[in-house]
């Protein structure tokens, strides 16, 4: 059953609802989902951040190859339950946004780069994530407050393997605001798949691999 949360954000446990990014009173889509796989192992060794921009059809392919490159390891099963997962969300999301190409990036979150609550400079960003703690967010009177120099007074946090479609400041002037949670010293460690609009700014090709950025959620 969806959930209405202060307005603007759409929260169930089915893939439908990302759908509602389209409408105007809503900056936050949350498709709620039970774990499927155990990730972790991925997280082993040194493997680097992944970010290239692809189409759905590509997709697998594509990602199959920069996991090899990329240094992921874990079993082949453990790659296609990854792979096959983001090729479901890649669909969903293009759907959703009305894309025809994506970037995706897949970022092993280790720091809290990105601890402070911020909107995204895109149309929409799709995020989940796969190990550790999944997102922060702050509905709407909580984002007036952060906005205003306050601290916020309840933390919304995606479970892992939410699938979050968080609206950004090119779509809206009431973006969602959002953040990583804290990490730090802890030990922890986070497996995050993001999928963004395609920029030209960045990507000159087909399926092109893109420079590192810092981790986004």
């Amino acid at each position: 059953m969806a959930t209405l949360l202060q307005c603007l954000c759409r929260s169930a446990d089915n893939a439908a609802v990302l759908g509602a990014i389209r409408d105007a009173d809503c900056n936050l889509a949350i498709w709620q989902r039970r774990p499927f796989a155990d990730f972790a192992p991925l997280l082993q060794g040194t493997p680097q951040d992944l970010r290239f921009e692809s189409d759905v059809a590509r997709l697998p392919d594509a990602f199959a190859q920069a996991l090899r490159r990329g240094g992921f390891v874990g079993d082949a099963a453990l790659h296609r339950a990854l792979i096959d997962d983001a090729a479901l969300l890649a669909g969903l999301y293009c759907a959703a946004m009305d894309l025809a190409r994506f970037e995706l990036r897949l970022e092993v979150v280790r720091t809290d780069s990105c601890r402070k609550f911020h909107a995204d400079y895109v149309s929409a960003r799709l995020i989940t994530t796969y190990v550790g703690e999944g997102t922060d967010w702050l509905d709407d009177d909580d984002a007036a407050r952060v906005a205003a120099g306050e601290t916020p007074l309840r933390i919304n946090r995606l479970a892992a393997f939410d699938v979050g479609l968080f609206k950004g400041k090119l779509a809206t002037d009431r973006p969602a605001i959002h953040r990583s949670p804290p990490i730090a010293q802890t030990g922890a460690a986070r497996l995050l798949l993001v999928l963004n609009p395609v920029s030209r700014l960045f990507v000159d090709g087909t399926d092109s691999a893109l420079p590192p950025s810092r981790h986004l959620a």
